[in-house]
């Protein structure tokens, strides 16, 4: 029974964290979802906890096997559908670097807070034309909970873009673009499922179901390692007949 639901578990944390990183199926739009994943109770975790434990080393290597092994994430720039180019097509996207600009994409947990550097080149089909640019974006990536559904959801936040060299005048056309661009293209990121996760298992010799519902979920940054506490509610109920 252990065994299954730490199956259950990192199955679907891990499967959340590698679609985050894939930038792939997830969701889009600039609406918040939940609230702040709160961190445990001062008088420790209740009864009926599993614990999920992530290093910074874990998310990392990810990255760079998908850098190594797979195209990089693109993302359409603004409100641009996003589509192979044709010679001499000048796209509207943002494409995602393992580093430049002074910068390497990665995960950082620094101070009880996860923040997210990400590198990027990209190119801009405006009314002057192809406007090429670099640049790095600094951001935080904030973990929710959202009781309803019973999902754990990350939602990256771009504090900051600098673009290399570029005069002001374009600056202030591209910056902007990509900060809601990375936002909205993202965001929500869902991480877990409670309602997959929940349990339930039949106990032949009792002639019923071991059940657990995820109740809430909070998290921790300790000893430079991601700390996610998913709290369940067991019971018992006869099998259906």
């Amino acid at each position: 029974m252990g065994k299954f639901i730490a199956g259950a578990f990192l199955g679907l944390i891990l499967g959340g964290v590698l679609t985050f990183y894939f930038f792939v199926g997830v969701p889009s739009g600039s609406a918040v979802y939940g609230e702040p994943i709160k961190p445990p109770d001062a008088a420790g975790v209740p009864p009926g906890t599993a614990q999920i434990l992530l290093r910074q080393d874990f998310f990392n290597n990810v990255l760079q096997t998908i850098f190594r092994d797979m195209n990089a994430p693109a993302f359409p720039l603004g409100s641009a559908p996003i589509h192979a180019a044709t010679e001499g097509q000048c796209l509207s996207q943002i494409n995602m670097l393992p580093e430049g600009s002074g910068a390497q994409t990665g995960v950082r947990f620094e101070n009880g807070a996860i923040t997210v550097p990400l590198a990027f080149s990209g190119s801009y089909s405006s009314p002057f034309g192809c406007l090429q640019f670099t640049g790095w974006a600094k951001s935080n990536f904030e973990m929710r909970y959202d009781a309803a559904s019973q999902s754990v959801l990350g939602q990256i936040n771009v504090e900051t873009v600098t673009l290399d060299g570029v005069n002001p005048f374009v600056g202030g056309i591209i910056t902007p673009l990509v900060q809601s661009s990375l936002n909205t293209r993202v965001n929500p990121i869902q991480i877990l499922n409670g309602k997959q996760i929940a349990v339930s298992v039949p106990i032949a010799a009792t002639n019923a179901n071991l059940r657990a519902n995820v109740t809430d979920v909070r998290a921790e940054l300790k000893d430079d390692a991601l700390n996610l506490y998913v709290i369940y509610n067991f019971s018992g109920a006869p099998t259906n007949p």
